[in-house]
């Protein structure tokens, strides 16, 4: 997969995802992951990407026509990939694990990092394709927020983490929040491992690790349940809980 990162901070992003999954994607080749500093492409001498709000305001505005220019030429130097652009912002729908499967599947996804009051909304409405939040706050600049995203992705990229049982027990992976996890000792400062857990029984460890994940779930997320999809031993754990789902149609 090839992804590109616009920003006038590109140094932030690429710092953030030089270690661990991330990095060892690109080491791999799994992932091409390049940096590009908007400011490349303004038109004026002092290279400004940035300008004044029409109506006033405090505040600054990410100008059309570097990021355009910029959308354009990185989408070109994917030679026809299947492409997305996308634009992280607290004024978005929220990242789920299913749209991060989802951007997994493309070949390039291009990122624009905005900053101050963000990005010219004529930009947003012709030339980016999604705009999601990472939650309900705001930070200083999008780059964050994109290596956020571009983590969750990379995950995601066939042979890029060990085990697909991995990725496919992570929190949010079936719609549900990640059971509990234990290591060795066994006992420690007097608290035990749960005794399920050291039985050896694999069924037993299963049924047990179901039902914690759904009960955290429906502690921690109780929303996640309302759209998640439950088997018909997930709701009879849910129901002993005193959850009852409301049935699939």
């Amino acid at each position: 997969m090839r992804i590109d990162c616009l920003s006038i901070f590109p140094q932030i992003i690429a710092d953030a995802l030089a270690h661990s999954i991330p990095g060892r994607a690109q080491a791999g080749d799994q992932l091409s992951l390049h940096h590009h500093d908007l400011r490349d492409w303004a038109t004026d001498k002092h290279h400004k990407v940035d300008d004044i709000p029409y109506g006033g305001g405090v505040g600054m505005v990410f100008k059309p026509e570097p990021a355009v220019a910029a959308i354009r030429a990185v989408k070109a130097m994917g030679e026809g990939a299947r492409c997305l652009v996308i634009h992280p912002s607290p004024a978005a729908p929220p990242l789920t694990q299913a749209v991060v499967n989802e951007l997994a599947d493309y070949e390039q996804l291009i990122f624009v990092a905005s900053r101050y009051e963000g990005l010219d909304q004529r930009v947003i409405d012709h030339h980016v394709d999604r705009e999601y939040s990472i939650g309900d706050f705001v930070i200083s600049g999008g780059e964050l927020a994109c290596a956020v995203i571009i983590d969750a992705v990379a995950r995601q990229i066939p042979g890029v983490v060990g085990k697909k049982e991995s990725v496919e027990q992570d929190s949010y992976y079936d719609g549900l929040l990640d059971y509990p996890h234990y290591t060795r000792p066994a006992v420690f400062e007097a608290h035990e491992v749960p005794a399920e857990l050291l039985n050896g029984h694999h069924e037993h460890i299963r049924i047990w690790r179901k039902q914690q994940a759904l009960a955290r779930t429906l502690q921690l997320r109780p929303d996640l349940l309302e759209r998640a999809e439950l088997d018909k031993e997930a709701r009879k754990m849910l129901k002993k809980m005193g959850y009852t789902p409301e049935a699939p149609r």
